[in-house]
């Protein structure tokens, strides 16, 4: 169970950044706005009164049953047979604006609160991505943090994002043979045609239901799903706990249905403000900056791979790594390890400061010719079973972002490239880049959340935003943006990790969000935690 919490926290926003950012990206230069009948970005919304042709999604019942058929990874077999653990489904309209015609399912499980007496009421989680499974992140906070008293005063739900794992209809837009042969990677050394970017539209509706789903897989409609949700499950007002990517789901709720929160905590923020190529710039510097730290602390080992100069790593890594573009070396079970599974595994990493030792570990046995533990992090990133087969978080992250990011001109998204790989060397080919276009520029559908998002709430209750100085992807300075941009508190904490609340046992900052949770008590402005 730890190392399938692992996964969430490292792969969340790794994902959008290799599978996304250094791919082309979905990626305009203005933020678009909503086309019409779609939730405005700048709408109020009350749950009091929900539409009457929305009336019969607000007021259905779940039918709650054994989680094992919701399994859809070889770990959630497992932890899904646990009889604490009850799950449903809830029927959502795939378009809002016509709520008559075709609907989702979102698939969802319930931990109920675990202590003594009526539980406060349901907590919502997310654990990032866009495009990770929320139903075994509930399980994975049950599971891991059982004293908790938000495990024991809330009812905890995990929830399938639309398009998600065990929700319908699953958004799919490659073959597990396709994966295996880095279809997903490639596009970032080969760039984006304008015929790349059909056929993407055109397998990616093949496989997932058509371009009517693709249309509608975006944050603002997964914070509609949320509103069905919180009201069929009782809460007048919503309790949430999201991070990474869940940090702007949340806030996405707050500005469209601010009337219907209670609290909201949101870990790993990202900052409201900043477009996407600001965002993707800064994320790809904090990467460069762990990856430099991380080498530091490799040139105080004895037989470090990166050499023994602490301001020469990336140059070092640079000459291990290429080589893999044209000579894959042997990984195992009849595996290579290519230059993008290689990149894949030391972003995902990166991403706390304990596996600083298992990326070190790998690059020495890069260093002698073998692929083997950094194909090992490659596949906790990706979530490739054993047998060969992957999950779809990846996929549904890129269908997620074509409707969320902004798209720019061939022009600028060849600029942005070799910006974000400016930011990044360790990630560098060394090769020459052509022009590439943004992978959503075909899409059936404009982008529909808008930048900034979450700002100018009227009416919100105090907020708890967490924020890592050390944070490589979502740096503090945007953490520290969302808890302005919502007027509420901010938690300071020191380390290098991408999140920490909840699933990492750090007690100081677990307190001081079980105490906001449960009591609604923000800590003081001066609060601060320490990863040790």
């Amino acid at each position: 169970m730890p190392t399938r919490a692992r996964v969430h926290r490292t792969a969340a926003f790794g994902a959008t950044l290799l599978m996304v950012g250094m791919l082309g990206a979905c990626a305009s230069s203005k933020a678009e706005q909503p086309p019409a009948g779609s939730p405005d970005h700048a709408s109020r919304q009350s749950s009091e009164e929900p539409p009457e042709e929305l009336r019969r999604f607000y007021e259905q019942d779940l039918a709650f049953e054994p989680c094992e058929p919701y399994a859809t990874t070889e770990a959630d077999v497992e932890v899904f047979a646990d009889e604490r653990f009850e799950c449903a489904r809830l029927e959502v309209p795939l378009n809002y604006a016509e709520p008559g015609g075709e609907t989702a399912s979102i698939a969802l499980l319930r931990v109920p609160a675990s202590g003594e007496g009526e539980p406060i009421g349901s907590l919502l989680t997310n654990p990032g991505g866009p495009g990770y499974p929320g139903m075994s992140f509930a399980a994975a906070i049950a599971l891991l943090a059982p004293q908790s008293p938000v495990v024991e005063r809330f009812d905890l739900i995990g929830f399938d994002p639309r398009g998600v794992g065990a929700s319908t209809p699953a958004l799919d837009c490659y073959t597990d043979a396709e994966r295996e042969d880095d279809a997903m990677s490639k596009p970032f050394l080969e760039n984006w045609t304008e015929e790349a970017t059909r056929q993407l539209v055109r397998q990616c509706a093949e496989r997932s239901g058509g371009e009517e789903v693709l249309a509608h897989m975006g944050t603002r409609d997964a914070a509609r799903d949320m509103d069905v949700l919180r009201a069929v499950l009782g809460d007048d007002r919503l309790n949430y706990f999201g991070t990474s990517y869940g940090s702007r789901l949340g806030p996405v709720y707050a500005e469209m249905f601010p009337d219907n929160v209670r609290a909201l905590v949101l870990d790993g923020a990202m900052d409201p403000y900043a477009g996407t190529a600001e965002r993707r710039e800064s994320q790809f510097a904090g990467l460069q900056r762990s990856f430099e730290l991380m080498g530091a602390s490799c040139t105080e080992l004895p037989d470090c791979p990166l050499g023994s100069d602490p301001d020469a790593v990336t140059e070092r890594f640079q000459d291990l790594v290429r080589p893999l573009l044209d000579e894959p070396v042997p990984a195992g079970d009849g595996r290579v390890l290519t230059f993008t599974d290689a990149i894949d595994g030391v972003v995902a990493g990166l991403y706390t400061e304990a596996s600083w030792p298992t990326i070190i570990e790998g690059i020495r046995e890069l260093r002698d010719g073998r692929g083997d533990t950094l194909t090992g992090l490659h596949d906790g990133y990706h979530e490739r079973n054993a047998d060969g087969g992957y999950s779809d978080s990846l996929e549904a992250n890129l269908v997620i972002n074509c409707l969320d990011e902004e798209r720019y001109s061939p022009e600028r998204e060849t600029e942005l490239r070799r910006v974000l790989l400016d930011a990044a060397p360790f990630t560098d080919p060394g090769r020459p880049l052509g022009e590439t276009r943004n992978m959503c520029e075909s899409w059936p559908a404009e982008p529909t959340l808008g930048y900034p998002y979450g700002t100018d709430i009227e009416g919100l209750p105090d907020t708890l935003t967490i924020a890592v100085t050390g944070d490589p992807v979502t740096p503090y300075d945007g953490g520290t943006r969302l808890a302005e941009a919502l007027g509420g508190s901010l938690l300071s904490v020191e380390g290098e990790q991408h999140g920490v609340a909840l699933i990492s046992g750090n007690a100081c900052v677990d307190d001081i969000v079980a105490d906001y949770l449960v009591d609604l008590t923000t800590p003081p402005a001066d609060a601060g935690c320490v990863i040790e």
